[in-house]
């Protein structure tokens, strides 16, 4: 119960709390007109001009009441306190508007958009408000019981309304940091990549210069392609994100261009095979099947020691789709290392689309990733 009241007392102010619009100043307007009209036609009513004057009062509250919840009510409250406390003690007679029950949209103001603290204070303003008022008029149970279930009903609304509005609110920061975790990955995977074929001609060139300075010029033009298309594809992921319309933009790539990461004039030499039918995948299994190869490939290229082959098979198997990466490096004895953030990465975009990663050791050497892919994504 302790942490239950530290929690409520501790709730921060709700963000969604729109400014004073055109909306609000009309019904201020409507307001004023009917109280003003109340108080000239009502029969019976006492001090015509301080409950006018009161009245009137209440319109910069009902125009703060989302803004500063806790004032609004305060003020709007207070108001009605004070001529409950009139009419108790200077016996003036009928001293209440209809018109002031435009007070409950400050109580509801308070629940919707004030802070902890300020629904503590504020509701409990209110309780000694409405008791003081009930006493002044000398309700009747039926009065007594029917004022607190409004009351209650109008609480109820505005918690109602507020866990909507924070649980929305909770959904898009889920929505957002999923969509920072799947751009990190593409941002990985795609620089990852580039930048690891660019170090490799990059020191092959160094030894290439020295003994055929004629190549060093190939050198240079692998190194300048990969670079270009790096920046291409990352300025393309940067331009969907800026823009708010649609952008066109090139369509991601799949298993049809694995073909292009083999190599045969480079050290380590790179093969691929595809078989059987993988013309009909969905789009995203389509497209993590070539960035989980992409990584593979990097990774091979980068750590895998002394290797001169890598690997990369992709079957279709029923239902599902096989990807296999090899190399025949040499692997270091002892326990495996821990696994990067590239190799999270893939683990995580595998499940995703409900299947499975595994990386370590082959049976005959090197290194092998595999991951299994169903056909169809998961919804």
């Amino acid at each position: 119960m302790v942490s239950l009241r530290r929690s409520i007392w501790n709730e921060p102010r709700p963000a969604d709390a729109a400014p004073i619009g055109r909306l609000d100043w009309l019904l201020v307007g409507v307001f004023a007109a009917a109280s003003l009209v109340e108080v000239i036609v009502r029969p019976g009513l006492a001090w015509r001009p301080l409950v006018a004057v009161l009245a009137l009062a209440l319109v910069p509250a009902l125009l703060s009441r989302r803004g500063r919840p806790l004032m609004a009510a305060l003020i709007g409250w207070g108001i009605a306190g004070l001529l409950s406390i009139l009419q108790l003690t200077e016996h003036a007679g009928d001293l209440g508007l209809y018109s002031m029950m435009a007070v409950l949209t400050l109580l509801y103001s308070l629940v919707r958009w004030g802070s902890g603290r300020e629904m503590v204070w504020g509701t409990a303003f209110v309780t000694v408000i409405v008791a003081l008022g009930m006493y002044a008029s000398s309700a009747a149970w039926p009065d007594l019981f029917g004022g607190s279930v409004l009351l209650l009903l109008v609480v109820a609304l505005a918690a109602v309304f507020r866990y909507r509005a924070d649980l929305w609110h909770r959904q898009q920061r889920e929505i957002r940091d999923q969509e920072r975790v799947a751009l990190a990955r593409e941002l990985h995977d795609t620089v990852a990549h580039h930048v690891s074929a660019i170090a490799v001609q990059a020191q092959a060139g160094g030894v290439v210069a020295g003994i055929q300075p004629e190549k060093a010029a190939e050198v240079l033009a692998v190194i300048e392609s990969e670079a270009s298309r790096a920046l291409a594809e990352m300025r393309s992921m940067v331009r969907v994100l800026r823009e708010d319309e649609a952008v066109a933009y090139s369509p991601q790539l799949g298993v049809a261009d694995l073909p292009a990461l083999s190599r045969a004039d480079a050290m380590p030499t790179v093969e691929v095979s595809l078989h059987g039918s993988l013309t009909r995948l969905a789009r995203p299994v389509d497209a993590a099947l070539y960035r989980l190869a992409q990584e593979s490939l990097t990774n091979a290229v980068r750590h895998a020691r002394s290797a001169t082959r890598v690997g990369i098979d992709v079957r279709r198997e029923g239902d599902a789709v096989r990807l296999r990466v090899s190399d025949d490096g040499q692997t270091e004895s002892g326990p495996s290392p821990e696994p990067g953030f590239g190799l999270l990465g893939m683990a995580e975009r595998a499940q995703l689309l409900g299947g499975s990663l595994s990386a370590g050791p082959g049976p005959e050497g090197g290194w092998v990733v595999e991951a299994v892919l169903p056909v169809e994504a998961l919804a």
